[in-house]
């Protein structure tokens, strides 16, 4: 799944919540390990260009 970041905040592909992670307009990111405080799911995440490409979600 991939997803276009316009606000800076990553969100969460499971309840849309803002995470704690942010990214600046040149921030690359591989295999990185994001959680979201919300729901308590963790995902491995790429970022370039402000487009999140979700890897896998860890479920539990």
């Amino acid at each position: 799944m991939k997803a276009v970041v316009t606000d800076k905040w990553i969100l969460c592909p499971v309840c849309g919540a803002k995470t704690r992670t942010q990214i600046l307009d040149d921030t690359e990111l591989k295999h990185f390990p994001l959680f979201c405080p919300k729901c308590k799911e963790s995902f491995i995440i790429n970022v370039k260009d402000h487009i999140v490409d979700y890897k896998s979600i860890a479920r539990r």
